[in-house]
């Protein structure tokens, strides 16, 4: 511990002058304390909410997961061996696809069989290429196998049909004898996937479909009602719900649609100005303060949709899945603008802890979560170039938070000072804590505050605590991020500054910082 002490004390005397260069003042250093009620804890934090989305966009699958089995690229069956022991780490819950906007346009027949056989199709929704149908269902479910992971797959509503969902869901899950189950095994797959999560169209607002809300609560019934349970599956299933503040949208699904029919409404809300997404990685303070702002605002939209589901659902049957998050810039200079290739920088790190620690609050209701996307499309966690892979700021903040996988949550009280521009101040501070089953304390802290350092005070109450460690996550400047020629620009190191005594902890948080302490 003291080389570590000795480590982190360089660290932060650094950061202090890179943070003088940047506000070209001295350091400023404000005051913040939590409460943490260690023994009051009675909600689970699902892992789900630390789900990932890969579309058949861009280079997500083509160019990522998928590299075929002749590739020079190491990989297990045409899937890419790095990429699936790097998001093992994260300890992947789940993963939805195939789409996105794709999905209403997939029809899973044409991704089974010979991958010679298969038909190819236009991808009309992102850059017009041809999609040739190599990877599919048994690919996907391949790739599910090896990442540990559940698989969620999202049915076409918009140009399928309730025949063709029915059976998909019966080629996948049935081990009985009967066309689907058999034409399974003739593909090479004797027993079943059991897979339970099924989302019953997506966007059917938009690219779906260009549905009303009741038009599309009658489609889920019908498309819900042939979505069978073979054996002892039950399926979860998930309504297409709302896009950002369509409010109206929840309201009508929630009073149209049986309860007892869905498991789940989703909802998609990216952190995003749509009228001038701007750069990934070219930026001032002044845009890093509006995405900031943005991000606290789409929970603040959130909390809405919550409050209209708790008025028809107050005993919270339905889940919300916030199956589409993120950032979303404009497309780095030369790259396809179908594709939706970004870089990924500090900044991004500062909205995804923002946004799980807001999960984590309200995971009695958020029980599932979808990053958008997994593989070099927008917010991604993982970036490739042929056989070059590099893990984002992004990918960090979810490999750190893993130790909140369904622990406990425990509440929290959290006093701070704002972080303000012109007239609009935003906390400085986000936090989050849980409780693991060995009795281990997690707590999850953002400081936003760009240039002033955050001197924190916690107080465990409810246990006897004596050993305290941490991770930190930070960097010179908001936009530092990966390149392929420096992958490790932007990673965790321990962090040695954290002090407890008589069950309270002592430090201090630096500028742009994401920290994760241990308590024992």
């Amino acid at each position: 511990m003291k080389h570590y002490g000795v480590i982190t004390t360089l660290f932060l005397f650094f950061t202090s002058l890179v943070t003088v260069t940047v506000a070209q003042t001295r350091v400023e250093s404000v005051p913040a304390n939590i409460i943490v009620s260690t023994d009051l804890g009675t909600k689970i934090i699902s892992r789900h909410i630390y789900g990932h989305f890969s579309e058949h966009l861009g280079h997500c699958i083509y160019g990522g997961y998928w590299v075929g089995e002749t590739s020079s690229v190491p990989n297990t069956r045409g899937i890419r061996n790095d990429i699936v022991e790097a998001l093992k780490k994260t300890g992947i819950p789940n993963l939805r696809w195939p789409g996105g906007c794709f999905a209403d346009e997939y029809h899973w027949m044409d991704g089974i069989g010979p991958r010679e056989k298969r038909p190819t199709m236009i991808n009309t929704h992102w850059g017009g290429v041809t999609e040739d149908n190599s990877f599919g269902t048994h690919e996907f479910l391949d790739l599910c196998e090896q990442l540990g992971a559940e698989p969620y797959i999202c049915g076409n509503v918009g140009s399928g049909s309730v025949e063709e969902m029915s059976k998909w869901v019966e080629y996948i899950n049935s081990d009985g004898i009967n066309p689907m189950s058999d034409m399974r095994r003739e593909n090479g797959r004797d027993k079943p996937w059991n897979v339970k999560f099924w989302g019953v169209g997506n966007e059917n607002w938009g690219c779906g479909g260009h549905m009303t809300a009741a038009y599309y609560s009658d489609q889920y019934r019908r498309y819900a009602t042939y979505a069978r349970n073979y054996g002892s599956n039950r399926l979860l299933k998930i309504a297409g719900g709302a896009g950002a503040s369509d409010f109206d949208w929840t309201e009508t699904l929630m009073r149209d649609i049986p309860h007892h029919m869905m498991w789940g409404l989703s909802l998609h809300y990216y952190t995003v100005n749509w009228e001038d997404k701007g750069s990934a990685t070219s930026f001032v303070e002044r845009d890093y303060f509006e995405t900031i702002s943005r991000c606290l605002n789409v929970e603040n939209a959130i909390d809405r949709h919550i409050d209209i589901m708790d008025r028809y659902d107050p005993e919270k049957r339905v889940a919300l899945v916030v199956d589409e998050w993120g950032t979303w810039w404009n497309v780095e200079p030369g790259t396809n603008p179908g594709f939706l290739f970004q870089q990924n920088a500090m900044r991004d790190a500062m909205v995804a802890g923002l946004s799980l620690n807001y999960f984590n609050e309200r995971c009695d209701r958020i029980k599932m979560a979808n990053i958008a996307q997994t593989v070099n499309v927008l917010q991604s966690l993982i970036l490739t170039d042929g056989e070059k892979m590099l893990l984002t700021p992004t990918y960090h903040v979810f490999e750190m938070y893993r130790i909140h996988h369904d622990a406990t949550l425990l509440p929290l009280t959290l006093n701070c000072s704002s972080y303000a521009m012109d007239g609009t101040e935003l906390p400085s501070v986000s936090a989050s804590a849980s409780m693991d089953k060995e009795g281990v304390v997690h707590i999850s802290m953002v400081n936003i505050e760009p240039a002033r350092n955050v001197r924190m005070l916690i107080d465990l109450r409810g246990g006897d605590f004596t050993h305290v460690a941490g991770r930190i996550l930070t960097a010179h400047e908001l936009n530092a991020h990966n390149t392929f020629g420096s992958p490790e620009e932007v990673k965790p190191v321990s962090f040695g500054g954290a002090k407890i005594s008589k069950n309270m902890i002592s430090l201090e948080m630096p500028a742009k910082s994401i920290i994760v302490l241990e308590v024992k």
